[in-house]
């Protein structure tokens, strides 16, 4: 009894693909298995229910089973029976309600007509396995196809209460401390100088000393001298120095220039 209802609950909790069991509420021995009918079968879309038996000799001596839904397969009586050596000779005491369902799952897929109960289903899996399909369809959508799956197929595989899942804390690595930043940075052209900029002293010193050296050398010597190209900024600074001693020797120079003159016109008088 012990084994049977620890059996039972493994199933409920971990059911095998396709396979489940409902108990009955007065008799927890009354025991009946749910197969789905596998793909690629002619089972395929049915739902086909077992019974279990169980006797005063189980586990030493297998229960017993049959279809409580109709099916046509070789190896399955029209009473329901089911010929599988699992259920006869080749039982052995570890085997369980979970092994007996899984066993019978298979013989849908692999029938076996040599050792057949409905020898019409055998006779013609062996001769004509198209009819034979045909055939099982027809019975599997009219005996063992509902509108609606069973709910067994629907509910959840497992009756154990959810296990509340704590939350795993996040760990932040540490980072350097953010500055605020309350608006973004707004880059502004720099301010006007308040008064204008006036012309350095070399420059106008330049200047007016060309053209100083310009007007004596015109009215004295009546020299014609090319206009000195405009000095840049750089160069203003360097040609000044010359500049301020050029007016001086132009004057030593005519000074010269007079005194011969002067010294000739007495010499000549005296003559």
């Amino acid at each position: 009894m012990r084994r049977i209802m620890r059996e039972l609950a493994e199933l409920r909790n971990n059911p095998p693909e396709g396979i489940r069991v409902v108990t009955n509420e007065d008799n927890m021995l009354d025991v009946t298995g749910i197969i789905e009918g596998p793909e690629g079968t002619p089972y395929a879309g049915g739902y086909f229910r077992v019974k279990f038996k169980f006797t005063e000799e189980f586990p030493a001596a297998p229960p017993k089973c049959w279809f409580a839904t109709k099916i046509f397969h070789p190896n399955v009586s029209n009473a329901g029976e089911i010929c599988v050596n699992t259920l006869k000779k080749d039982w052995k005491s570890s085997y369980g309600i979970s092994h007996i369902l899984v066993t019978v799952k298979c013989l849908l897929i692999y029938p076996n007509p040599d050792s057949a109960l409905d020898e019409e289903a055998g006779k013609l899996l062996q001769e004509n396995y198209e009819s034979y399909c045909e055939r099982a369809k027809l019975i599997t959508s009219v005996h063992a196809t509902p509108k609606v799956p069973p709910p067994e197929f629907s509910a959840t595989t497992s009756s154990a209460p959810d296990t509340p899942v704590k939350p795993v804390p996040t760990v932040v690595p540490p980072t350097a401390e953010a500055v605020p930043m309350s608006s973004p940075h707004k880059f502004t052209s720099p301010t006007p100088p308040s008064q204008p900029l006036q012309q350095s002293a070399s420059n106008t010193f330049s200047v007016s000393s060309s053209l100083s050296t310009l007007s004596t050398v015109g009215a004295k010597g009546k020299e014609r001298l090319t206009s000195p190209s405009p000095l840049g900024t750089a160069d203003s600074n360097v040609a000044s120095i010359p500049a301020a001693t050029a007016p001086k020797a132009v004057k030593r120079g005519a000074a010269a220039g007079v005194v011969g003159g002067e010294k000739r016109k007495k010499a000549l008088k005296r003559l």
